[in-house]
């Protein structure tokens, strides 16, 4: 049902608005107009029943768009320009994947503040949490496809940047040499990116096989005119492969011949229902080789970050306050868009992911300089 003032409200607003209501106003009118601007590029993008359902969401901002421009009245002109954010949003609507826009979308419509505002009507609360739901049901097939590649990628240079930080610190902070520092950091790089790389060659190629070592093979159709159809033990077969009696038994009529087939009948039963499962499966997982580079890259460039200020050429606490907060601004980056990605709050992410990295920085440093007293 579209949404409308109620009459009241809106004749009592319209007459005498303070000047604080009509800033409000305003603003929310410009956040109405920005959404139905992102929810219809969004739907340019998508094709189906998303576009469809993208599009009524910019129609129902739309109906959001109406009310406060009622409520305002002559203060609706000139119309509110969208803030610098919502522009954002709106050029990356424009042009880039839904994945992400959806998800910023998502925590944009999480904050709605309709429902405490007395000028809202419910029936636009309602719309906004209605809203949330069904762009973080859009959301979710998109973020299943990435979340194998995503999970990979934000590990592997977060275990980089922290590892290396690590290792800096408790290198350092023990009195060693900038020289000796580089070069462990330098070490600590190309062992951690190597062992993730072989780590992820050996999971993606191990998780391949066990998938192969359940695939159907072709016996059905190489003994079937040998069996006993009496015995019929090919019912057997389709039985464990989870076909109910009756239909097992059907499938097996098939392959004597004595039914007529309603598939191919080069392929056997789990190569005809799940054989497109299987090869989702196997693209889910990707390539063991492109998986290991990967791992490598990401890492690699997570690890680079904390001795960058020793490659060129600063020394001493500068050094390691300056990768110190390299690696921060780091951190705080890849969860800020654990956050985005996710739907929850950037800023609290980032700062998980400062405090962890930092808490193992701390560790090792005090360890560097426990063991560095002790030999001095």
């Amino acid at each position: 049902m579209p949404s409308t003032p109620h009459p009241v409200q809106l004749h009592h607003a319209a007459t005498n608005p303070t000047s604080a209501q009509i800033r409000r106003w305003r603003r929310y009118l410009a956040e109405e107009i920005s959404e139905a601007q992102v929810y219809t590029a969004l739907a340019k993008l998508s094709t189906g029943h998303e576009a469809e359902i993208l599009q009524s969401v910019a129609d129902a901002e739309k109906r959001h768009q109406n009310h406060w421009r009622a409520l305002l009245g002559e203060h609706a002109h000139p119309e509110p320009r969208p803030s610098a954010s919502a522009k954002l949003l709106e050029l990356l609507a424009k042009n880039f994947g839904t994945v992400f826009v959806l998800a910023l979308a998502q925590r944009a419509e999480g904050r709605s503040p309709y429902r405490e505002d007395p000028d809202a009507t419910e029936a636009m609360a309602a719309d906004e949490a209605i809203h949330e739901e069904i762009i973080r049901a859009l959301s979710t097939s998109g973020r299943e496809k990435l979340s194998g590649n995503f999970r990979a990628a934000v590990f592997g240079a977060n275990d980089g940047l922290v590892s290396n930080v690590a290792l800096i610190m408790g290198i350092g902070a023990s009195g060693a040499s900038n020289s000796m520092v580089l070069l462990s950091g330098i070490a600590g790089l190309l062992a951690g990116a190597l062992s993730m790389a072989a780590g992820e060659f050996v999971s993606v190629r191990s998780q391949r096989e066990l998938l192969d070592a359940s695939r159907p093979t072709q016996v059905t159709l190489s003994v079937a005119k040998d069996l006993d159809i009496d015995q019929n033990e090919l019912v057997l077969i389709y039985k464990a492969r989870g076909m109910s009696e009756e239909a097992a038994q059907h499938r097996a009529m098939e392959r004597f011949g004595h039914l007529d087939c309603d598939c191919d009948p080069s392929l056997s039963f789990k190569e005809v229902v799940e054989g497109e499962e299987h090869e989702e499966e196997h693209g889910a997982l990707g390539s063991d080789i492109g998986a290991s580079a990967s791992s490598f890259a990401f890492f690699a460039s997570g690890a680079l970050v904390p001795i960058l200020p020793y490659i060129f050429g600063a020394s001493g606490t500068f050094a390691m306050v300056l990768s110190l907060a390299l690696v921060g601004i780091a951190l705080m980056i890849t969860g800020g868009v654990v956050g985005l990605f996710s739907g929850a709050s950037p800023m609290k992410r980032g700062l998980r992911q400062l405090a962890i990295g930092y808490g193992a920085a701390l560790a090792t440093y005090l360890l560097g300089l426990l063991f560095g007293a002790t030999v001095g």
